[in-house]
């Protein structure tokens, strides 16, 4: 976030020097008020560049057994250009080397969830989804597996087929 700021901040005496220099070459022609809003411009787009980049960056440092299974755009009234094209703000990704399976219950799968968020920190939760019954479930404090690869403690969420945490954890192996 501080080096998006950074930059941010380097863009605006950029585009602001940009103008001054234009306008040094023109002789002064410039109007006295374009140097600050061509600061404004640059500051504004560079944010804008950051936002939309932001997911396809973070998308590359995640490893190859790490999938994407879902993704959040957003479109925001203080942001009109989003209702054109929205940026995508948070997604969820399944860590596929994780992947675990019972040999009692092989229609559950046990894998851990990365929740990434723009300004947020990165979560894990461990996630148990249901492939024959169409449901899933976080595992969290209370939880217990027994031996024979019953689960017993979870609060089951029942989804459709087009779920795509589920669709994503079933469709591997």
């Amino acid at each position: 976030m501080f080096v998006e700021l950074i930059a941010t901040l380097v863009a605006g005496v950029a585009g602001a020097g940009l103008v001054m220099l234009l306008n040094r070459l023109l002789g002064g022609r410039l109007p006295r008020w374009f140097a600050p809003v061509a600061a404004g411009a640059a500051m504004l787009l560079t944010t804008i560049a950051s936002e939309y980049g932001w997911y396809d960056r973070t998308r590359q440092t995640l490893p190859e057994s790490v999938v994407v299974a879902q993704t959040v755009e957003s479109r925001a009234f203080y942001r009109p250009w989003t209702y054109v094209v929205p940026f995508v703000e948070r997604f969820v990704a399944i860590d596929m080397a994780s992947l675990q399976t019972h040999p009692e219950q092989p229609g559950l799968r046990l894998v851990d969830a990365y929740f990434f968020g723009r300004w947020s920190p990165v979560n894990k939760l461990p996630v148990i989804a249901d492939c024959v019954e169409l449901r899933r479930a976080a595992l969290v404090d209370g939880v217990s597996f027994e031996a024979d690869g019953a689960v017993k403690g979870i609060t089951w969420t029942p989804v459709s087929d087009k779920d795509a945490i589920v669709s994503t954890i079933c469709g591997a192996g």
